[in-house]
């Protein structure tokens, strides 16, 4: 093969591999939001898991529902994080109780905490200690 080939060839590789990275930047940027989209206040909730804990995604996640029956989405730290304070996939049961700090979103129509602290059976899960 001529060296001017195989150039090209890398050439080509190289430019669609970062077409493709730039076409998904937004959608991981979104998903990845940070703090904006919540308020300032401090906010606490005590509920029942209906979802545990799952470390899919760019932030791991659970559910819980509150006792007048509305259902809240924690969204937790990135599971690595999440991980390394102790909170993993089957830490917590479904049907346990917790109580959750965090911030709320900022549309009160939407029922989701950026959670930084979980409580169960007496054990606290800082996912975000920094922010104490």
């Amino acid at each position: 093969m001529h060296p001017d080939s195989r150039r090209r060839g890398f050439i080509r590789g190289a430019t669609l591999a970062l077409a493709g990275a730039i076409a998904l930047a937004p959608q991981v940027l979104q998903a990845h939001h940070g703090w904006a989209g919540n308020t300032d206040k401090e906010f606490e909730l005590t509920g029942t898991v209906t979802t545990p804990v799952s470390l899919a995604g760019p932030h791991a996640t659970m559910k819980i529902k509150t006792d007048d029956g509305q259902v809240w989405e924690l969204t937790l730290a990135p599971p690595a994080r999440t991980s390394s304070a102790g909170l993993k996939e089957g830490t917590i049961p479904v049907g346990a109780k917790v109580q959750i700090h965090g911030h709320r979103n900022l549309d009160p129509k939407k029922f989701e905490v950026k959670t930084e602290r979980v409580v169960w059976n007496g054990k606290t899960f800082n996912v975000y200690p920094d922010r104490e």
